[in-house]
């Protein structure tokens, strides 16, 4: 997935990109859902799942960047990760994973433990 993501590593705003899932986890679109600060995104689970249901998804992937290069999640980033995975609950679709993209490097929540995924 971090491979649909590149372009937005060397951004200097923060944009939060939803990649739309297919059952087998297969790319079916990737959308902008929010176009941010030098240090923020305001994203809101409307937003975010808004495409996923147009597009059918079984799941989604999300992701944004840090346009100060370095992918340490914040605690803001962990919040609205959870709270995207109770979202995705309550609606029937999985949010499988947070990909934090800085310039060299990028950090997904999951392989961190740092949020509980379904």
């Amino acid at each position: 997935m971090v491979n649909h993501l590149k372009d937005i590593s060397h951004l200097a705003q923060e944009v939060f990109i939803v990649l739309c899932l297919n059952t087998k986890n297969r790319l079916i679109q990737r959308h902008l859902v929010s176009l941010g600060t030098l240090n923020s995104s305001l994203v809101h689970p409307r937003e975010v799942f808004r495409p996923a249901i147009q597009d059918g998804a079984a799941s989604i992937v999300v992701a944004h960047n840090h346009p100060s290069g370095d992918p340490a999640p914040s605690s803001e980033d962990i919040r609205i990760t959870r709270k995207l995975i109770e979202a995705g609950r309550q609606i029937g679709i999985g949010v499988l994973d947070h990909l934090i993209i800085g310039s060299e490097d990028f950090v997904s929540l999951r392989e961190a433990g740092l949020v509980q995924f379904a």
